[in-house]
């Protein structure tokens, strides 16, 4: 049953997995700033989870962050008894392709052990709870459109595609996907699930192709395209995509997956090239034009072609619009790289630099 308005304006307490992260700090700043809720952050802080992403709601007393991994049953256990929580968003996931092509193995033990561990410990949980909290108690699984597969040129990825995974990240996501609906089925677990297109804008690790090329153009560096830079992918801004996750999470109908997109279907020479005619025009490089740095380099192993989301779901059951447009947002995002280079230096200086990965696969 969906929640109706009154208990869907209540505060609740929220338990994110990986609230340390891209998406996921954006969805907990938006919970603090937005609404009345409570937040646990649950986050190990591997290598794209930073502390510093949950700066602006360090200080409110609505806002916990408890360091600790999904696949430690015991931390899971304690989390959830300690905090008692009525929502469990989770995003905690190894979740770049690239790497998942370096090191298959640990998108396999995060993504699909670590699902399973913290399943079992909402379970657990939601067994203790009585009425009416059982009745508002959710598991949200935050999940991608990259499980579906590659699009040709016309269509989109609905909530009813097939999967058809084509990376180890992708496949690794696809069977999280499918334990959170067998726990659900099987044991009666509220689920709910979304599937996104790709996001980007503030706090994003800059392994992605949006921070990289905004932080590379900024330093005078080559800016790397796959191939010919013809795969097109639907981008939604993160604040966007917060704005979504909460709003299912609070209204969504248990067992359903809702599919969030953006409605910004862009090659990716193309935004490569709109960062660099935004770049000149807020920052221009005596260099010259930023789009002299453009180097186009191997393609990706399995690249697939095109993704696209039909977001008709969301938007005519829950009223979910994106707010931004790709130019608005993408403003947003090269003026917020600029304006915080406390941020991405510190990453940039430390364990990644922006070197290339994902080779390991190619022959």
């Amino acid at each position: 049953m969906t929640l109706d308005p009154q208990h869907a304006s209540e505060p609740l307490r929220f338990l994110v997995t990986g609230g340390a992260g891209f998406i996921g700090s954006a969805l907990v700043r938006h919970l603090i700033a937005q609404t009345r809720h409570e937040v646990l952050v649950v986050d190990a802080l591997t290598y794209a989870g930073n502390i510093a992403n949950l700066t602006p709601v360090a200080d409110d007393p609505r806002y916990r962050f408890r360091q600790a991994d999904i696949r430690d049953g015991d931390a899971m256990e304690k989390a959830f008894a300690e905090f008692d929580p009525d929502i469990v968003m989770h995003l905690a996931a190894e979740s770049h392709v690239d790497r998942s092509i370096d090191g298959p193995m640990d998108f396999i033990d995060t993504n699909i052990v670590g699902t399973a561990v913290l399943l079992q410990a909402a379970l657990r949980h939601y067994g203790t709870l009585a009425e009416p909290r059982r009745t508002r108690f959710r598991f949200h699984h935050i999940s991608t459109d990259e499980v579906f597969g590659s699009l040709g040129a016309t269509g989109h990825f609905s909530e009813s595609t097939p999967y058809d995974p084509r990376s180890p990240y992708s496949a690794s996501k696809a069977g999280s996907d499918h334990l959170v609906r067998a726990w659900h089925h099987t044991y009666g677990l509220p689920i709910l699930l979304t599937n996104c297109s790709n996001n980007y804008g503030p706090y994003h690790f800059p392994e992605k192709l949006i921070p990289l090329v905004i932080l590379n153009a900024i330093e005078g560096k080559p800016l790397p395209v796959y191939g010919k830079g013809e795969n097109i992918r639907d981008w939604l801004y993160v604040e966007d995509h917060a704005r979504a996750l909460a709003l299912v999470a609070e209204s969504g109908r248990p067992g359903e997956t809702y599919a969030i997109g953006g409605h910004n279907e862009r090659r990716n020479i193309d935004v490569v090239e709109t960062i660099c005619a935004i770049l000149d025009r807020v920052r221009p490089d005596p260099q010259g034009p930023h789009g002299r740095l453009i180097t186009f380099v191997a393609d990706r192993p399995g690249h697939d072609a095109r993704y696209a989301i039909d977001a008709a779901k969301i938007e005519s059951e829950l009223g979910w619009q994106p707010a931004e447009s790709f130019e608005t947002g993408l403003e947003k995002t090269v003026r917020w790289y600029l304006d915080n280079e406390d941020w991405w230096s510190a990453i940039r200086s430390g364990h990644y630099r922006g070197e290339r990965l994902g080779l390991h696969g190619r022959s």
